[in-house]
């Protein structure tokens, strides 16, 4: 059995494990949290290193990118280095590929269309979504400045996000980790909406991008929104659903109870590949996503007809 292991500066809270089966390889898949403790990810990594099949990194990006323009994340970088043996990543590579095809299947569906208002949390580490839903024609309202550095500023095209990157990048890569995303139990608590930032939600009708950055100043009640995210467990959806959501997509498949962070599915790939990171192509992904005809998943909530809510493999 093939054994990956994401290690996260997340909560321990959201720790899973679980085996499957993918193109007859047997997996054991798992997350392992260190509450935002950069030293104990460390001695973790070591330990792992040469004795599972693959890592992923969670909780963290090692590369944040912007446009042709790649920034390698300091924190991150360490947390990479640290692994000589095994094959590791942080799930950017998936990313391209798969949230691609996610707004794909979102457009053929008839969820997003021309001029749909969307709100992406943050776009540098989710730039291939960025590029699919802008060249889908959706508005968006780019949420890089405010979710990650608190500046009520939004942006509202990719290539005004672009400029500023190149300016503040060069510093803000060289900041611990922790001061730009929710890390160990910030992951756990929820910060009081502050109206100029939940004005961006009412307004939105599809909210996309990293679930811990969504809920950081998720309003009390929405109204019907389309919710675009991965890495969701049982807790969050039950929220989400009593929030006013009206649809949960995931980009990556639900196993055994919650949907597991590109950087592990990622890591599940490597394996499935027998290639090293540097190695792996976009066409590779993209095959093997046919392979496995993966499909965003899918929870459609309804409230309304008492049924609570209800998973579909497709909507149409």
């Amino acid at each position: 059995m093939k054994k990956v292991v994401s290690v996260s500066l997340g909560s321990s809270k959201r720790n899973h494990m679980a085996q499957i089966e993918l193109l007859g390889e047997q997996f054991e898949i798992s997350r392992v949290g260190t509450d935002g403790n950069m030293d104990k990810a460390i001695s973790i990594l070591r330990e792992l290193d040469g004795k599972v099949d693959a890592i992923g990194l969670g909780g963290i990006d090692v590369y944040l990118y912007a446009g042709k323009d790649r920034y390698v994340l300091q924190d991150g970088l360490r947390l990479l280095e640290t692994v000589n043996k095994t094959p590791v990543v942080d799930g950017s590579g998936l990313k391209n590929t798969l949230e691609r095809q996610t707004v794909a299947y979102m457009r053929e569906w008839g969820i997003i269309r021309k001029d749909t208002k969307v709100l992406l949390v943050s776009a540098m580490d989710r730039f291939g979504m960025a590029e699919a839903l802008t060249d889908s024609g959706c508005q968006l309202t780019i949420g890089d400045l405010i979710f990650a550095l608190g500046i009520p500023i939004p942006i509202y095209r990719l290539d005004k996000l672009y400029q500023i990157a190149a300016k503040l990048m060069p510093i803000i890569s060289r900041l611990p980790f922790k001061l730009l995303y929710p890390t160990g139990q910030r992951q756990d608590k929820q910060q009081k909406t502050n109206n100029k930032y939940g004005k961006y939600y009412d307004q939105a009708q599809v909210i996309a991008g990293d679930y811990h950055f969504i809920r950081k100043h998720l309003p009390e009640k929405l109204n019907g929104q389309v919710i675009l995210t991965n890495t969701t467990t049982r807790e969050d959806v039950e929220e989400l659903m009593d929030r006013g959501a009206g649809m949960l997509i995931t980009t990556t498949p639900e196993i055994q109870g919650r949907t597991f962070g590109t950087n592990v599915m990622e890591a599940v790939f490597l394996t499935l590949l027998n290639k090293t990171w540097e190695e792996v192509t976009v066409e590779d992904y993209a095959r093997l996503l046919k392979e496995l005809n993966w499909q965003p998943c899918v929870i459609q909530f309804r409230k309304d007809t008492g049924e609570g809510m209800q998973q579909l493999g497709e909507i149409g």
